[in-house]
């Protein structure tokens, strides 16, 4: 035998079946003010107004069943969902083919970034040595959240530098050379 429900499920009128039981009972409840209703028995086969379905004849019902979604037009069927046919190069503008190329690079970009670098120590060493990190050369072209760039402007973030603002970097150093602390 299966487990009862945790919140049993219950009628309009608020008419729920007790787990241990199995008697039709309206479950105790909060007043407003904090106290608790009790839980009420209901007798078998008493069915509130709440809960009395509206009379359909036999025909109406079938033919409640049979009729059509409403704002649908008769004769009227919605066209087929084909897959995405790929354009030619020929048909495409020189917008478009410009687009297919843009897509193309992005993709050859992530595919490099997340390759896995075989031999970390070595890729350290040769960064240190030219005084700037890898890391600082191959900027993913992925678009976060929570970064600061000039066109999305993050404030909570610390500016981003991988994109080689050496120019901004270097003003930056002569403001706070400027900069006198008395």
């Amino acid at each position: 035998m299966s487990k009862p429900a945790i919140v049993p499920e219950t009628t309009t009128a608020g008419i729920a079946v007790d787990p241990r039981t199995l008697e039709r009972v309206i479950p105790e409840s909060r007043r407003p003010d904090g106290s608790i209703r009790k839980e009420k028995k209901i007798r078998p086969g008493y069915t509130p107004q709440e809960d009395v379905r509206r009379f359909r004849g036999t025909r109406q019902a079938q033919a409640e069943a049979n009729a059509l979604p409403k704002g649908h037009i008769v004769g009227w069927a919605p066209p087929p969902k084909a897959a995405a046919v790929p354009v030619s190069k020929a048909s495409m503008t020189k917008a478009q083919k410009k687009n297919e190329k843009r897509k193309e690079k992005r993709k050859e970009k992530t595919v490099e970034s997340e390759k896995v670098k075989d031999n970390w120590e070595e890729d350290d060493d040769e960064g240190e040595a030219e005084g700037t990190s890898t890391a600082t050369k191959e900027a993913p072209s992925v678009d976060r959240e929570g970064v600061h760039t000039a066109n999305k402007p993050n404030w909570a973030v610390a500016p981003d530098t991988k994109k080689g603002d050496d120019a901004a970097a270097e003003g930056l150093a002569d403001k706070l050379d400027k900069l006198e602390v008395r």
